[in-house]
């Protein structure tokens, strides 16, 4: 019996969980799998109720979860909220609990969806690449940082930009574990031409690589990264950066797909346990609407099934599921293009959920 923690969150967090916990339960009553759902508060919902974006009990919870299902937090509503306790502060402060240092986010294109990309299709055509992202350390989190006044009286704000290799060692052994199940290749992304930080990343890099001599290891600096992925993004297929790098280049790996409502995370500890979510963020502005894609937080539980339930048989199902309502021309607004049928977001979760009990 697998516990799992479902965090719907704010804006349209609430309505593509839902979606995605229809899934789950498809599977739970159709094949037998073994589940334990349990509700909790994060963002800003958590704040109008305990005056804080991740109470203790969220926090309890998650930590005796096998794994976690979140939304979206944050909204226009608690924007002037002081910055420790918005709702943003919440993702970071979970991530630090559970200890889930590397954020894993595919970026694959459909087939069906080659026309939704801002790219051409000759360019983005069989795009399939992971994108692993260090996650609890770098300069989000490292200390000292602030707003300070300067001795002209100026205010100035500052960050630390800090890695052990301990925390580089890991996630790297992570992607190249990964790139073992894959096409054998990991980019690791740097500026270690200019932040020492990642000068120590890329020699760390280097060493792990020598225990994976199946491995092919490359570099690559982060602003000839950026250009990459839109000019041959097809080059990639493990990419392995710090924690900012790997937070703005995922966002546009996601666009080369057609929609960031398409594609999943993974973030995992040491071991199986792992937090599962859509890589976008609540937007307020559709809320309560139907018009968001579930598509994303339905196959972030798939990685869920894969990584953290070792139910990859599942997974794959539910892949396939997701494969078949596209191939039958269903599209939420933000994926739909000319030639789509279109759904709301409860009708494209039930698509998937009737395609799991066919396949059944």
């Amino acid at each position: 019996m697998h516990k799992i923690a479902v965090l719907p969150g704010d804006g349209i967090g609430p309505e593509v969980v839902a979606e995605a916990v229809a899934v789950l339960e498809c599977l739970q009553t159709e094949y037998g799998l073994g589940i334990e759902l349990e509700y909790g508060l994060i963002g800003g919902a958590a704040y109008d109720v305990h005056g804080q974006p991740l109470p203790e009990a969220t926090v309890e919870l998650a930590q005796a979860a096998d794994a976690v299902l979140l939304g979206a937090v944050g909204g226009p509503k608690w924007e002037p909220l002081p910055i420790a306790v918005r709702p943003e502060k919440a993702l970071l402060g979970l991530r630090s609990a559970l200890k889930v240092f590397a954020n894993l986010r595919p970026a694959y294109l459909y087939p069906q969806l080659a026309q939704a990309s801002t790219l051409r299709a000759d360019v983005v055509s069989g795009l399939d690449l992971m994108i692993v992202r260090e996650l609890t350390g770098g300069i989000y989190f490292g200390q000292p940082r602030g707003i300070r006044k300067t001795a002209s009286g100026e205010r100035e704000g500052f960050n630390t930009l800090v890695y052990a290799e301990s925390e580089i060692e890991r996630v790297v052994r992570r992607a190249f574990d990964i790139a073992r199940l894959r096409a054998r290749r990991v980019c690791s992304i740097d500026k270690a031409n200019v932040l020492e930080a990642t000068e120590l990343w890329r020699e760390v890099a280097t060493r792990v690589a020598a225990d994976y001599p199946d491995v092919q290891l490359s570099h690559m600096y982060v602003d000839n990264a950026a250009m990459q992925l839109v000019r041959a993004p097809r080059q990639f297929d493990v990419i392995v950066t710090t924690n900012m790098f790997g937070d703005i280049l995922s966002d546009e790996a996601a666009m080369l797909t057609g929609s960031i409502g398409m594609l999943p995370s993974a973030s995992l500890n040491e071991g199986t346990k792992g937090l599962y979510e859509p890589i976008h963020g609540s937007a307020p502005d559709i809320a309560g609407r139907g018009l968001a894609n579930p598509l994303a937080t339905i196959l972030s539980v798939a990685m869920m099934l894969r990584y953290s339930l070792q139910a990859p048989e599942w997974a794959t199902r539910v892949e396939q599921a997701v494969h078949a309502v596209l191939d039958d021309g269903l599209r939420t607004a933000d994926i739909r293009g000319a030639d789509g049928v279109a759904a709301s977001t409860r009708e494209m979760g039930q698509a998937v959920v009737a395609k799991l009990r066919i396949t059944h």
